[in-house]
């Protein structure tokens, strides 16, 4: 049986919101929601929450969350999820495959994340992630959100902040009309051992031009399998973001969706 591993990072310093993980949605902590999604996987055999804060770490014990304290000097989520792991190991805990999931997205669903796990039934999968349809162009224009392009066995062939593929001789307000464009929802699950050597690598040429991490792992001759999902998810940066996600939070309950 495969054994699966979640990890929540969860940054105490974020640059447009500090203390993001803490902020309060719905009357609980932001971080509360990420667990409750992540630690109701039947999939799983553990979870943690990896922060570099022990105000974090405080929080997830207050809801009987578990909790690492992880280095501060961590680039990337993936590279806390590397941590976690090889702590793990460590302590002679072995796992097959490590789902990184961010701290700021409350509303993940369940079955993205079961989606992803799956694709490790296939033991050529090395790396996971998801991409949904864009259906407005404010979104395909946008370099906040980050687009992707497929082989046709669904293997990632590049990521970019501009809107890819380039449709010459079309004009831009009606790309959409003519080509289906893919916006990538940045949740990650990777074989163990992949994960032990991508954080080993030196940032590349590509990554530090769109300060995309996934483009390292291109770059050095890695496979990233993306799975369709139907939405893609609320990710929260900014206190505006938390606005709009109260906002969202209020409706659902009104409608009696949220699970």
């Amino acid at each position: 049986m495969m054994r699966v591993l979640a990890v929540i990072p969860a940054r105490y310093a974020s640059t447009r919101f500090p203390g993001k993980p803490l902020a309060l949605l719905g009357g609980k902590p932001m971080i509360e929601w990420v667990w409750e999604r992540v630690a109701s996987l039947t999939t799983l055999s553990k979870a943690v929450i990896a922060t570099d804060d022990g105000r974090i770490a405080k929080a997830v014990t207050a809801f009987d969350g578990k909790a690492m304290l992880t280095s501060g000097s961590h680039r990337s989520g993936t590279d806390r999820c590397g941590e976690v792991l090889k702590r793990l190991e460590a302590i002679g805990e072995e796992y097959d495959v490590v789902l990184n999931v961010q701290g700021d997205e409350p509303f993940v669903k369940r079955e993205q994340l079961d989606s992803l796990i799956a694709c490790f039934a296939n033991s050529d999968t090395q790396i996971a992630t998801l991409k949904t349809t864009i259906t407005e162009s404010e979104e395909l224009l946008s370099p906040n959100n980050v687009k992707v392009v497929c082989d046709l066995q669904d293997r990632a062939l590049y990521f970019s902040r501009q809107p890819i593929p380039y449709l010459r001789g079309v004009a831009m307000e009606e790309w959409l009309q003519n080509h289906n464009y893919y916006k990538h929802v940045g949740i990650y699950a990777f074989r163990a051992n992949t994960l032990k050597e991508l954080v080993r690598l030196p940032q590349s040429p590509l990554e530090l031009g769109e300060s995309l991490e996934q483009l390292r792992w291109l770059e050095n001759g890695y496979s990233i399998r993306v799975c369709q999902t139907e939405a893609g998810n609320m990710g929260i940066d900014t206190p505006e973001d938390l606005a709009t996600a109260e906002q969202y939070l209020t409706e659902m309950i009104h409608d009696h969706k949220i699970i």
